[in-house]
């Protein structure tokens, strides 16, 4: 009996010892799974919801090689623009390629700057409209330095002027003139007058003229 007894109070003090062990701050840490913190555990992304970019700008819609067969096969366009329109490097032509909507059609207008090969000076620019799966040319401008581009849906030309003693790269001034499509007459009309633009100054001046 004696020996019982003594048996069963070393096993409550062992007892009451791994009940102090377990629980309580300064106990030592039960080993085990560790916890599963909702504020820890790895979660599913969550869907993209940043606001999607705009869609880039289309392509263009014609090459370079394309844009000069259409140019040399251009009856509008003058001989001797067709003449001087030759590679300046390998099959490398000084022409400029560019697209957008400016007449409303089906098909994207494709604009052409012909430039020269050593100083990339305009000598002629156009623009050309889808018509029954044809390229129709709707605007010529066969004038030194001239450039087309788009701005805002509107043909926007460019014009570089020199006085006498102006070096090629230094243009005393410039002149611009903004085109916009007549749908009722199939042609560009001229908005307002050119604006000429002279070391910050604003006068007014000549203007290429659109092509019916």
């Amino acid at each position: 009996m004696k020996a019982g007894s003594t048996a069963a109070v070393v096993l409550a003090a062992l007892g009451l010892f791994i009940t102090a062990c377990s629980t309580g701050g300064s106990g030592t840490r039960d080993e085990g799974p560790a916890r599963t913190d909702p504020a820890n555990s790895v979660r599913p992304a969550a869907p993209d919801t940043a606001v999607p970019a705009e869609p880039a700008p289309s392509a263009t819609a014609m090459n370079n090689s394309e844009a000069v067969k259409l140019v040399k096969d251009d009856p509008k366009v003058s001989e001797s623009i067709k003449r001087d329109l030759q590679p300046c490097v390998a099959d490398e032509y000084p022409v400029d390629v560019s697209s957008g909507d400016l007449t409303g059609g089906s098909a994207p207008d494709i604009i052409v700057n012909v430039m020269t090969c050593g100083d990339a000076v305009g000598v002629g620019t156009y623009v050309y409209r889808e018509e029954g799966k044809k390229y129709q040319n709707v605007f010529r401008a066969e004038e030194p330095s001239a450039y087309s581009e788009i701005d805002r849906g509107e043909l926007v030309v460019t014009r570089q002027l020199y006085d006498k003693d102006d070096d090629l790269a230094y243009p005393s001034s410039q002149l611009v003139t903004t085109f916009r499509w007549n749908s009722e007459e199939g042609r560009f009309r001229q908005q307002g007058k050119p604006v000429r633009n002279n070391y910050g100054n604003t006068t007014s001046g000549s203007d290429p003229s659109p092509d019916s």
